[in-house]
């Protein structure tokens, strides 16, 4: 049994609309075992590993239901165990995660199945995985065992432990998951921005943050002074609040004398320490007290001695001004019973379904260690002593839940006087969260009559012991946290949209976000070729997946996200949000078919579809498309649109008499107008020849791109205006669309230069020369990536065929898997087949050549198509080519010897004798330079 791929899928993707991880697992021999088969042996085994196992419902949904699967008939096979076990052993580490499914791969493929699972942390369920399989593999028999799959000194119980602490070290504390589940309820989202507590609430501009309790509001002077104890004793004490009396020492001998100083019992603690540590309480003798400097002293270098207050420890909750919370905090301890020792009551007490490693659990297990020794040796005690009935045995001197205290809530009860204290002594240090460490008798009367005092004021207090109390009511404390940060009715969202489909992706993005910004939004756009904040390019590369977005979601400057969303990063990642508002689907065409399992448009469909099945507000649908017609049936979305050329479309007709959204092209006596319907409105938009990046109309594809975009905009709430605007002035630059339909006509002949790379894509761009006013000839450069199917080269031969005077075949510098000139020869064979004359193919390999050939080809009224890969270098090349007339009069200015030709005649034969020049592409360079 062992694992070929794993993928982890951060956002919605094929599998589900959550993060889940799907293993490519191959059973090997073991596809021969179900679980009946396998025996009592092995299922009692694994439930007895995993005891919450026999909860879980599977397809009978309903407890039990799993056990009964792997038991009767034959029984299940190990993959669809191997989901349940990586579910539950995420679920004994505190997560809640439920969903999974398993699913055979193919017929031909025997014993290989998917397996997907849902997870809460990467790390974690990917390591939940990878342990479950080495569980399922030591409850095997020895003969059937696969070899290696368990390491020798492989411990289940260890094994698990060790699991539980890995997965909490990299899991949200529970202070920091209380607030995520409160902004959850809110319905405000969420990004973690690291691996540990610091956490984005909402998006783009309207982001707030915190790290663990603290916020992003919390006064950096106020954190200092919370951390500087002596100084918050102070403040406090200038305030007349209760505090006891310190001294600041660096040496045990000043300890001691401070100790004598204060008189009574005193306590020694870190002067900037924190959760408890190094903290020594009620303790007088000289020895005591340098034990306790030594103990503080490994936490900070000044240790802070001050007079010791009896009672018990409370924990004061101040928001915002608010006491929200009051917790009286125990120490953790044992009871005696006149029977057990200290240890088996520690076994007994960590028997609590409550307690688990850590922060698993509402409470955490009691550890005889180091510190439990010291206040054992205190009464007198060791591990093996028995203490008397009812005798409690502190095994800690501080409180702290982390280390195995309990925690009860007392906020009903809390004194009018020792509140008012509380919020006093918080808003004197000036934090908006802080917590009180309140030393009382009774808390529930005034510390102005039974005394008390305040310990230290915490920047960032635990929420733990308030949200999931050992006793008492569970106290909201998250909540207001959120609230004071977010006011009610306050936007926590920018409005989403996101773009898919085979072609036009990039155009139409590009196009959108700059009717944003027409309609006064700052728009974060992601695209093929990088990230693009208010126009600017942030990020170079190609930029269509869930990274990306959550660049674009995490700039504080954005108020609108546009996110072209690929078919690769939705096989690769998922998409990187939970939902968008609009969702736009383009087209299906054939390009990428055969590669990581999809074979078919159908199945291309369904993965592009997506998009649309987690928009919100609006599905906007190429309804000229049959594929993604189909997927109407597939959102959820409050609304769908339908974008159509055919001003005759029998369902979109339908759709608008019922009063639906649509977008359609209308002819008229000025050419072709765009038009939106809604709710029985009829909205002239704006004429296709107004619009530059449709080249007066002819550039259909352009034309469907603009009324995507349009129909998008409008769903998104943009301005009638706006919308006009912007696609009035958008135009197919390079720099404002690079490789999306760029022409240069600085040259005696028209130069288009465009990213197409399949079938479709080169079709449009084909039909768009034809359309063109050309008096002269018309030259294609083409190519295809490496990594397509031979049958969509010649789909892409089968696009031009017959359209052009010249054909020059090339390859991307990027071979993908092919020879040297493989592909450029498939397609120039098909061409062949296809009746082009071998006079008016040309197999050029190199780009750069193949691109420099035409250029010196083109000659006045000429059209020179080119479908480049390397975007930026063809461009300079266009820009900057020098037809030989100019190149031989500048070089003649320059006094340079006329320039030969260096390279073989032969191989530009069926160029009509046209050469290129080594020398004279040097020239060039360095003018480009």
């Amino acid at each position: 049994m062992r694992i070929l791929d794993r993928s982890v899928y951060v956002g919605p993707s094929l599998y589900a609309h959550f993060p889940v991880i799907r293993l490519e697992l191959d059973l090997q021999a073991l596809e021969a075992w179900p679980t009946a088969r396998l025996g009592s042996a092995f299922i009692d085994g694994l439930v007895e590993a995993l005891p919450g196992l026999a909860e879980h419902g599977c397809s009978y949904r309903e407890p039990g239901g799993f056990v009964r699967r792997m038991r009767e008939d034959e029984g299940t096979w190990l993959g669809h165990v191997l989901e349940h076990v990586a579910i539950e052993l995420q679920n004994v580490a505190g997560e809640n995660v439920t969903f999974g499914k398993t699913r055979s791969v193919s017929d031909d493929r025997p014993g290989v199945y998917s397996v997907v699972y849902e997870y809460a942390q990467r790390e974690e369920g990917i390591a939940a995985g990878e342990l479950g399989i080495k569980l399922l593999c030591s409850l095997l028999p020895e003969e059937i065992r696969p070899a290696g799959s368990v390491p020798a000194d492989f411990e289940w119980e260890s094994a698990r432990d060790g699991f539980i602490r890995y997965a909490q070290r990299r899991a949200l504390g529970p202070s920091t998951a209380s607030l995520v589940r409160a902004a959850e309820e809110r319905n405000i989202p969420w990004l973690r921005l690291n691996t540990q507590s610091l956490i984005q609430f909402g998006h783009g501009k309207y982001q707030q943050r915190i790290q663990a309790t603290v916020t992003g509001r919390t006064s950096h002077i106020a954190v200092e002074l919370a951390s500087d104890k002596e100084e918050t004793n102070k403040i406090l004490a200038s305030l007349g609040l209760p505090v006891p009396r310190q001294e600041l020492v660096s040496d045990s001998s000043g300890a001691i004398r401070a100790a004598k100083k204060l008189g009574g019992s005193v306590v020694t603690k870190p002067y900037n320490g924190n959760h408890g540590r190094g903290i020594t309480i009620d303790i007088s003798s000289d020895e005591d007290v340098r034990a306790g400097f030594e103990a503080a002293r490994e936490h900070s270098r000044s240790v802070i001695v001050e007079t010791f207050v009896g009672g018990d420890d409370h924990r004061l909750l101040v928001i915002n001004g608010e006491l929200i919370a009051a917790t009286k905090r125990t120490p953790g301890h044992v009871v005696g019973d006149g029977l057990r020792s200290i240890a088996e009551l520690v076994e007994l007490v960590n028997q609590d379904p409550r307690r688990g490693v850590g922060h698993e659990k509402v409470l955490t297990r009691l550890e005889l260690d180091s510190q439990a020794e010291l206040m054992m040796e205190r009464v007198g005690y060791t591990a093996a002593s028995i203490p008397k009935p009812g005798e409690i045995v502190y095994l800690r001197s501080t409180a702290n839940l982390s280390t195995g205290g309990t925690a009860t809530d007392v906020t009903d009860i809390i004194h009018p006087d020792n509140r008012d204290m509380a919020v006093r002594a918080v808003l004197a240090i000036g934090l908006d969260v802080g917590g009180v460490d309140f030393i009382s008798p009774n808390i529930a009367e005034s510390y102005k009559n039974i005394g008390g005092g305040i310990c230290e004021i915490n920047a960032a207090p635990g929420f733990r012991m308030h949200v999931a109390p050992s006793e008492g009511t569970p106290r909201d404390a998250a909540g207001p946290v959120i609230d004071m940060l977010f006011a009610p009715g306050a936007p926590t969202r920018v409005p989403i949209a996101a773009i898919t489909g085979t072609n036009g992706k990039t155009t139409t993005a590009r196009m959108l976000a700059h009717i944003t910004k027409m309609g006064g939004y700052t728009p974060g756009l992601t695209t093929t070729d990088g990230v693009y904040i208010d126009g600017q390019r942030t990020v170079e590369g190609d930029m269509t997946g869930p990274v990306s977005a959550r660049m674009v979601l995490s700039d504080p400057h954005v108020d609108m996200a546009v996110l072209e969303t690929a078919r690769g990063g939705l096989l690769r990642a998922g998409m990187g949000v939970s939902e968008v508002n609009v969702g736009a689907v383009l087209n299906i065409q054939s390009d990428h078919l055969g590669l990581k399992g999809i074979d078919t448009l159908e199945q291309l469909a369904e993965i592009k579809r997506v998009v649309v099945e987690v928009a919100t507000d609006c599905a906007v649908l190429n309804a000229d498309d049959p594929h993604v017609l189909k997927m109407s049936a597939y959102t959820d979305a409050k609304v769908i649109c339908y974008v159509t050329m055919n001003p005759s479309h029998a369902l979109v007709r339908e759709h608008i008499r019922a009063g639906g959204r649509a977008c359609a092209l209308e002819a008229g006596i000025n050419g072709h107008m765009i038009t939106l319907y809604d709710k029985g409105s009829h909205i002239p938009l704006l004429w296709t020849h107004l619009i530059p990046a449709t080249m007066e109309g002819r550039a259909l594809h352009n034309v469907q791109n603009a009324m995507v975009a349009a129909a998008m905009a409008f769903s998104l709430g943009i301005k009638l205006d706006a919308i006009r605007h912007g696609l009035r002035t958008f135009d197919t630059t390079f720099f404002q669309a690079p490789g999306r339909m760029n022409v240069y006509n600085e040259h005696p002949f028209k130069v288009v230069m465009d990213y197409g790379h399949n079938a479709h894509a080169v079709s449009v761009m084909s039909d768009l020369a034809q359309r063109l006013d050309v008096p002269g000839r018309r030259i294609v450069v083409l190519a295809g990536p490496g990594d397509r199917r031979d049958e969509d080269l010649h789909a892409i031969a089968e696009a031009v065929a017959g359209r052009f005077d010249h054909y020059i075949c090339r390859r991307d510098d990027s071979l993908r898997g092919r020879d040297g000139d493989e592909v450029p020869r498939i397609i120039a064979k098909k061409l062949l087949a296809l009746g082009v004359a071998e006079a008016s193919i040309s197999i050029i390999p190199d780009e750069q050549q193949a691109v420099d050939a035409a250029l010196r080809m083109g000659q006045a009224g000429d059209l020179v198509l080119v479908f480049a890969d390397a975007l930026a270098r063809s461009w300079k090349q266009i820009i900057h080519f020098q037809p030989e007339g100019v190149v031989a009069a500048v070089a003649q200015r320059a006094e340079l010897p006329p320039l030969e030709p260096t390279l073989d005649e032969a191989a530009f034969a069926a160029m009509e004798g046209v050469v290129r020049d080594e020398r004279g592409l040097r020239f060039e360079r360095e003018e480009s330079d």
